[in-house]
């Protein structure tokens, strides 16, 4: 047996041995790459005689060209066995439903379907967006508002006190909004229509408390604002925010340090099921505090309470949600619970228009 018949066999018994793509090129490259066994042999034609190299150079490239294509079909007949292995391995269950995609599984938390559909309502009105970091100085949080040193409306909000600084003053977690009124005063000039939704925090937590919850105020200010024009305001925004074609709403005195006369409203309702029912029934719910903005807050605010005046008025994002959508327990708002989500969460294309529906 020559020696070209010799190579020829065993690189063919290679060939065959080869059991996957890898292998198989593995052998490629030991034949007919750079250095390989047959690529050495067609180095040699060059020291030959034309003679032997008619001869010998026929022969040379006929195994060339027999080993090529026995690797050409060894490497098509493995990939069709991967290709027929992956399918076997990776078989689907046709029976099975059709996984839903990442827009149809996610959803909204509804304080955010809240804030949107309030700043809906309020938008069509007039009102813009206004923001105030979460770290406020205690001047911003109580003096501002008419919360006068030493006085003991400074301790009825449990509040989250820093540690003094460097100059002894003590930052805290604002315990409301209304520091937000303070800074767009001093920001800009009326008539100003305003809306801060935003994170506040107090010590106090339950069913119906956290100590990280979630306010929306409003501020109007001008030189005609007056007690009529926001009772207007509110019952548009009930009427909308409950969707309802109308409410009952009733004015109670009580006492805010920034505002003044100062109201707490009750809103007409039915809670005799398990979900409270508004714009019927005889029973009455409180949702809001609102009142004419304290001439000594406008004066904090840098305005002239002699030309300007305005009403203001909050409630708890939270707490109007779970009287929208029936939510029991406002501890489950920050739970992070998927199940709950997928719940009473919203749909992410499901945006709240007054056109379109609040919760449509």
């Amino acid at each position: 047996m020559s020696e070209l018949e010799t190579l020829e066999r065993i690189l063919l018994a290679d060939i065959d041995a080869a059991g996957d793509e890898g292998s198989i090129e593995a052998v490629r490259v030991n034949a007919l790459g750079k250095k390989g066994s047959i690529s050495e042999l067609l180095k040699t034609l060059g020291t030959m005689t034309p003679e032997e190299r008619q001869t010998r150079g026929a022969q040379i490239n006929a195994l060339k060209t027999t080993v090529a294509d026995a690797i050409a079909a060894r490497k098509s007949a493995l990939k069709d066995q991967a290709i027929a292995e992956r399918l076997a391995r990776e078989t689907v269950d046709i029976s099975l439903p059709v996984r839903s995609s990442p827009a149809e599984r996610g959803r909204i938390h509804p304080i955010s379907q809240i804030v949107d559909e309030i700043t809906a309502i309020f938008g069509d009105m007039g009102f813009s967006i206004a923001e105030g970091p979460d770290i406020e100085t205690d001047y911003y949080n109580f003096t501002a508002l008419n919360f006068p040193e030493g006085h003991p409306a400074r301790e009825m909000h449990d509040t989250f006190f820093f540690n003094p600084d460097e100059k002894g003053d003590r930052k805290v977690l604002r315990t409301h909004t209304s520091p937000v009124q303070i800074r767009t005063m001093e920001a800009q000039q009326p008539p100003i229509r305003i809306i801060i939704p935003g994170k506040t925090y107090r010590q106090d937590s339950d069913a119906t408390h956290s100590p990280m919850f979630h306010q929306v105020e409003g501020l109007v200010i001008d030189k005609a604002a007056n007690v009529a024009n926001m009772r207007w305001v509110l019952e548009e925004f009930c009427k909308a925010f409950f969707e309802v074609d109308q409410v009952t709403m009733r004015f109670r005195p009580s006492f805010f340090p920034f505002t003044e006369p100062s109201f707490e409203v009750d809103i007409q309702c039915d809670r005799s099921g398990p979900i409270v029912k508004f714009g019927e029934g005889t029973d009455w719910m409180e949702i809001l505090g609102c009142g004419m903005v304290h001439p000594n807050v406008l004066r904090s605010g840098g305005l002239d309470p002699d030309e300007y005046q305005g009403f203001a008025w909050g409630m708890g994002l939270d707490r109007i949600a779970m009287l929208k959508y029936g939510m029991p327990d406002l501890r489950d708002f920050f739970n992070a619970d998927v199940r709950w989500m997928t719940h009473y969460g919203f749909r992410p294309l499901d945006m709240p228009t007054l056109f379109g529906g609040l919760s449509a």
